[in-house]
Parts: C-alpha cells; structure tokens; sequence
C-alpha cells in the first residue's frame, strides 16, 4: 500500500471570536521519507540551537573541572549538571580579544565575536549580530524563509537590569547588528502567543477565553482521515499536552490571589522575581516550540550582565552583581551560592528538554538534537576580568558534536589563548558548513575550534 505523505508545515486552523487561531502539529511519521532519516521532501532532520547566558561571572577555582578529557570531575559550582556530564562539553583557556574593556560589556564578544561599537563611559552596542542569529540566517539560507513560522525566539528569565550600564549589548543577549538588538520576552503568556496563536485573550470576554483545541476540532478530524495508526496516537498526545500548557498558562489566578510565587506570569510578589517558575515555563514553551518545529533557534537570557538579581529562594537578597564585587569570606559565599543557584535552574531546563522525546529518532530527546551555548559577561566578576570566561557546548546536535562530553582545556590556568571567536564559527558550521568567518575587527575568526567534534573533524572542512 502507498504511504500517504503530509506536508511538514500543516497547521491546525480555527476560528475563536472572529480570530484565526491555529496549532502547529509536530513532526508526525506521515512527514518523513520511508526511510524515517528524513522528511519525505529530502530535507534533514531539524538541529536546534540555543544560547544561554548568566552575568555576572563564576569564581574559576569553584568552575573549572580539575581534570580533562571525558569523564572529567565537576568542580563544585558544576555539580548541578552532573547529570548531564555526558552532553556537556567545558572549554576552558579561550581567549576573548575584544579590543575595548570597560567592565561587563566585554564579555559579549563571547556571543558575537566583535568589539562593542559606540562606547562611552558604561554605553555600548553590540559590535555585531550574535551567534544565534547567524544561525538562524544559516537555516534560511539552507531551507527557505518558511522552513518555521518563526526564525528565532529570544526569552529572558530576570527582569533585573543592571543600574548603571547603559546601551543595548548587555541588555539583549540577541542582536541582527549594532542598532537591531532584539529583546528578549519575559512574560511566559506573551511567549505562548507569540509561538502558538497570533491573538491575545481578554479575561473578560468568553468568546476569546474558548479552548484553541476546541476552535480547531474541525480541522482536527480532518487530518485523521490523512494519518495512521500511529500518527494520530501521536497527534492525540500532542493535543492533550498542548491543551494542559494552555490550561496551565491560561486558567492560572491572577498573581495577587496566589500565595507565594505567581504562576507563569513574572509578576514581583513582595518585590521578589519567580525565578524558578518562570524558568520553567519558558522551559516547557522551549520544548515545544522545538518538538513542534515552530522555531529551531532560541536565546536565553537568565539573568542580564551585570544585573542585581536577587536570589529570594537562597535567602539571597544583596544583588547577584554586588556580590560579585564582594571578595569578602561573606560575599565568595554569595556569589558561589548565586551561581550554584543559577547552575540548578539550567539543569531544570536541560531536563525539560532530556525529558521530551525527539519524535523524529525513536529512543532520543530534544537534547540528542540541540546544541546549547552557555557563557556569562566575564569570569571574575570584582575584576571584571575575562581570562577563562566560563564555556559550555551542551547537547549532541544529532550526532554534530562529540560525545560523551569532555573538558577540554585550550591553555592551563592562570592563561589563556586562541579566540573564543573560533568555537563561535565551530557552532554556525554546524549549520552552514560553508561558513567562512565569524565576527570581526581583532575578534574575528576564519578557524573554527575542532576539538567540539567527533574526531576533531569540523564540518565542511
């Protein structure tokens, strides 16, 4: 019998108070090729990719594994990821070359590869488009402007800014240039929208409150008509998780009516952030925005550069950045006790996405798929020092990058070298394994950092 082939951007349509709503599916058996390697139009099998970015820095004695190669020890500021050793790949001894250094802004050449442009005093725009969105250019280039309904999704968890810097290139992880920095959103509601359904309910008004799910019956039945056995399982499961998010987003009581922390909102109770709620649900929005192929980019910006995050959960109310600046025996417990905080929350994340199967590759999740970059703004924040700025390549990318993970350390402490630049075009070869450069000025790269590879073998090389 001939296997019936779906489009791999079917959406869902319905009507809910006169707007369109709609509910994208996720890749479904119906979509792939017969070999199941593929999508029945020959394209490969979508990688994600991520940013992830906490200011502030770590202490390097309390960070850096004291071993190298795989099975490397987690020193005790990585400890909450020890459960996901196997995708993390630590780089350390890589060297930021920004030509300017004025206090934080620097670090974010470790997400551009280019020196800040404009500066004066603490003003600075980013130099250049970010990693991220390089890559997300990448996809379009390589797969057509409607390869997802969005190119990329950029999410922030703190709504604490830094009180004394100035300009864009700490304030938004992601830029398409100097003067296009794209914010990051902080609502999780506004997030949900902005993924799956183009209109915003009114508390007030039934009609716009109806169940997406229930505007889309219709379309719903008519799909299974299209589907297998094992498809419309899939589509129904799909549906049943897509209907508890939205209940879970939705239906939760206004933030003044609950005790403690709100639900999904980001809304300050007593003047303190629902850092870990808010964590989590952009984590579930993340895993299914990647699972239903609405957007194969993300950046996360967990707390902004040189922020003053409070950390209410630890008891922590001084500031993550004033910490920062406390080399007291009082503030290096602080500032660990922060960045253990921050590192517990990423692992939150890195579970919701172990969690969540790949639906394409039997036996995988959405971390066998994705890559994931994590750095901060500097190393040693009261030096502002970016020596050995804090590196981590998370996932497996589909077999692009090695595995298990390793420390892998470019120059022993207290120096480093290269240009962290490389391992920036490293990440876009993964993607365009054409690529030539990444950055530019003193910063910029035409090699790529092999040793993230299986073999030591860049793509495209």
């Amino acid at each position: 019998m001939a296997k019936k082939y779906l489009n791999r951007r079917t959406l869902l349509r319905g009507m809910i108070g006169g707007s369109l709503a709609t509910i994208a599916l996720p890749p479904l058996g119906a979509m792939l090729n017969a070999n199941g390697d593929a999508f029945a139009d020959g394209s490969e099998l979508p990688t994600r990719f991520m940013t992830w970015f906490f200011g502030n820095g770590i202490l390097p004695g309390k960070w850096e594994p004291p071993d190298v190669g795989p099975n490397y020890t987690m020193n005790e500021q990585m400890v909450p990821l020890s459960a996901f050793r196997d995708y993390i790949n630590v780089i350390s001894g890589l060297a930021n070359l920004s030509a300017k250094k004025i206090t934080h802004h620097e670090g974010m050449t470790a997400f551009n590869g280019y020196t800040m442009v404009e500066q004066m005093g603490l003003f600075s725009k980013a130099g250049g488009p970010t990693i991220d969105q390089l890559i997300a250019d990448a996809i379009v280039k390589r797969y057509g402007e409607t390869v997802t309904p969005i190119k990329s999704v950029q999410l922030g968890i703190s709504k604490r800014l830094s009180i004394m810097d100035a300009g864009t290139t700490m304030h938004s992880l992601s830029h398409r240039g100097p003067n296009e920095p794209l914010f990051p959103e902080m609502n999780p509601q506004s997030v949900w929208q902005q993924l799956f359904g183009e209109f915003v309910p009114k508390p007030d008004d039934r009609a716009l409150r109806l169940s997406i799910l229930d505007a889309v019956r219709e379309d719903v039945a008519t799909l299974k008509t299209q589907l297998g056995a094992k498809d419309k399982q899939r589509l129904d499961a799909h549906l049943t998780s897509v209907g508890e998010l939205e209940n879970k987003i939705m239906t939760a009581p206004p933030s003044c009516m609950i005790p403690g922390m709100p639900a999904e909102e980001n809304k300050d109770i007593n003047g303190q952030e629902p850092i870990t709620a808010v964590n989590n649900a952009m984590a579930d929005l993340l895993a299914y925005a990647f699972t239903c192929d609405i957007t194969r980019v993300a950046s996360v910006l967990f707390i902004g550069g040189a922020a003053e995050t409070t950390f209410a959960e630890i008891d922590d109310y001084n500031g993550h950045h004033n910490n920062s600046h406390d080399n007291s025996a009082q503030g290096l417990m602080r500032i660990n006790n922060g960045v253990i905080y921050i590192m517990e929350r990423l692992a939150m994340m890195l579970e919701r996405l172990q969690q969540t199967e790949d639906v394409l590759e039997m036996g995988s999740n959405l971390l066998d798929s994705t890559i994931i970059y994590v750095s901060s703004d500097c190393s040693e924040g009261w030096t502002h020092s970016i020596k050995r700025m804090p590196l981590m390549v998370i996932g497996h990318g589909r077999g692009k990058l090695r595995s298990p993970g390793e420390h892998i350390m470019v120059t022993p402490p207290p120096g480093d070298t290269g240009n962290i630049s490389d391992l920036l075009l490293s990440l876009l070869r993964c993607f365009d394994p054409a690529a030539e450069s990444v950055g530019g000025d003193v910063c910029i790269s035409y090699d790529p950092f092999p040793d993230i590879f299986p073999g030591g073998v860049v793509p495209g090389a």
